[in-house]
């Protein structure tokens, strides 16, 4: 699935005298997961609300499944799922009640609802009020409304924010399926395992611009030159060494004296990268 649902060149926005987002360029394929990553204050929601056409750009552009982001029609909004940070469930309604309330908006059969909550397993909590959910019991429900309608494309801001590990693996269990279906979704997330065990492609954000993006494997394997080798010694002692000529005489020498209890090499995972990019210092080298 090659067809590029969702893409933006140039893309420029500034808050008075301080500006946010600085020559955006990004394409996304339809049914893939597409990653968004960055630290606080890098831009990252003020791209997507561009994206969403929430906010307009000063410069650049950018279109979603066709269509400009600065005049979206209501054909669009019928296409897209969205799951912001405040999840604007209605409190005092029951989880089924919260789904009929957007399957009218949609026209949507009643029978879609339990299959919507079947999917995010909350068919036994269907007449329960979302005041009375658990933290991963709403962020379940927030999906099954965002997915009601089969959307296109799927845009998830920190889903499994505070989640604990069971929770967590359910969601990103979601999150496949919908991909899996066709769908494209758009993730951010401030948890470097989740994007690496989920993101197709990630485009990492950093004082606004782009720093990174391509395939988790194709961002680490750009910083190969902080791969080390770790060394536990029978004595007790470790020793990091560079891999290369330089730790070589080394490292054949603790061989050759049998000191050596463990060995593995340490790569760059996304997190180190993550690290590098936001504090915009290199890696300090390995010893």
């Amino acid at each position: 699935m090659n067809e590029i649902v969702l893409s933006a060149e140039g893309l420029e926005k500034s808050f008075g005298q301080h500006r946010v987002l600085k020559g955006i360029d990004l394409s996304i394929r339809r049914g893939e997961i597409f990653g968004l990553i960055g630290p606080s204050g890098a831009g990252k929601t003020t791209l997507i609300r561009i994206l969403t056409g929430q906010l307009p750009a000063d410069q650049g552009r950018a279109s979603i499944l066709g269509e400009s982001t600065a005049a979206l029609s209501d054909r669009f909004y019928r296409s897209i799922g969205v799951v912001f940070d405040s999840l604007g469930l209605l409190e005092r309604l029951t989880c089924q009640q919260n789904l009929s309330v957007f399957a009218r908006i949609h026209s949507i059969p009643n029978a879609r609802i339990h299959q919507a909550l079947s999917a995010v397993g909350l068919q036994d909590a269907a007449k329960c009020k979302a005041c009375y959910l658990s933290r991963g019991m709403r962020q379940r429900l927030a999906i099954a409304r965002a997915v009601l309608h089969n959307p296109q494309i799927l845009f998830l801001d920190e889903p499994t924010s505070g989640l604990d590990p069971v929770n967590t693996e359910g969601i990103h269990r979601l999150i496949r399926a919908q991909r899996d279906r066709g769908a494209t979704v758009f993730l951010t997330t401030h948890r470097m395992d989740e994007a690496m065990k989920l993101c197709d492609r990630i485009l990492l954000l950093n004082q606004g611009a782009v720093a990174e993006q391509g395939t988790p494997a194709e961002i680490c394997s750009r910083y190969q030159m902080n791969s080390c080798i770790r060394i536990l010694c029978r004595d007790g002692t470790e020793q990091i060494l560079p891999i290369g000529p330089a730790g070589a005489e080394t490292l054949g020498r603790l061989m050759q004296e049998d000191a050596i209890e463990t060995l593995h090499t340490t790569e760059p995972n996304l997190e180190d990268v993550f690290l590098q990019i936001a504090k915009r210092k290199e890696m300090p080298p390995c010893e």
